[in-house]
């Protein structure tokens, strides 16, 4: 679609959601408070922050505020504040307004906020960890948040994705006629770079009349050294490692199909 001649502010409300989820085996209660401890560090509010700044860096906007928090025994929240900038231009980061590596970027948005709240969590006896991350990225304007769409996921060690889009309220443009999206999208998958298509297989579940967009998301490789915390493989006979990767796959299928198996 080419872009709309508009009478005012555009005044659609482009929303994206993750709960982005990171799962290893952690052995003894002693392996699952240092994985705990290891993520409660890895992704603090400091990290979360400069990660929230290159989502604004890469859609062009301006940061306004920013709240953040870490919390006990662990977790961590940043919320921030931004605004329309002008001819957002990428440094650190790199990555272009599609989220793909590039050396700058031109984007536009307005009256907006990104959130990102996390979840560390152990299972007290079968010694599955877990991490989440809840983040929102809500933009009004020209731009979509799905800019900043491959940047995030490739920012999370990320084992199940699971992602939402809506496009709420309306436009209009100098004539006076209604828009209810302002731009072309079958599947929030449209969106993902190549290299994120080859590591996930994916499910889609779209409402298309009322522009809601719902994509899961599953790695597809799995090495049970990447999944192992405090211990590898190869000090695990042949039948634990077994039951291990079973207890793993399972955790990852509720995920992502979203209720108990």
């Amino acid at each position: 679609m080419s872009r709309l001649k508009l009478h005012g502010f555009n005044n659609l409300t482009k929303t994206l959601s993750f709960n982005i989820y990171d799962i290893c085996y952690a052995a003894t209660p002693s392996h699952r408070r240092e994985y705990l401890e290891y993520i409660d560090e890895e992704y603090n509010a400091e990290r979360l922050t400069r990660i929230l700044n290159s989502v604004a860096e890469i859609i062009g906007a301006q940061v306004l505020d920013i709240a953040r928090q870490d919390y006990e025994p662990q977790g961590a929240s940043v919320t921030m504040m931004i605004a329309e900038g002008q001819d957002g231009v990428a440094g650190e980061s790199g990555w272009d307004k599609t989220g793909l590596l590039s050396e700058s970027v031109v984007a536009h948005l307005d009256k907006s906020h990104i959130t990102v709240h996390t979840y560390p969590e152990s299972h007290p006896e079968d010694g599955i960890s877990t991490f989440r991350a809840d983040i929102d990225v809500s933009t009004c304007g020209q731009v979509s948040p799905l800019n900043a769409l491959n940047f995030l996921i490739h920012s999370f060690e990320s084992d199940v994705v699971i992602l939402d889009y809506r496009v709420r309220g309306f436009t209009r443009d100098v004539k006076g006629s209604k828009y209810f999206i302002d731009h072309e999208i079958s599947s929030i998958q449209d969106y993902l770079a190549d290299d994120v298509r080859e590591q996930y297989r994916m499910r889609d579940i779209n409402v298309y009349e009322e522009n809601i967009f719902h994509t899961k998301m599953m790695l597809r490789g799995f090495d049970l050294d990447d999944y192992l915390f405090g211990l590898g493989k190869e000090a695990l006979a042949a039948g634990e490692q077994q039951v291990i990767v079973n207890r793993l796959h399972h955790e990852m299928l509720e995920m992502f199909y979203g209720r108990i198996i």
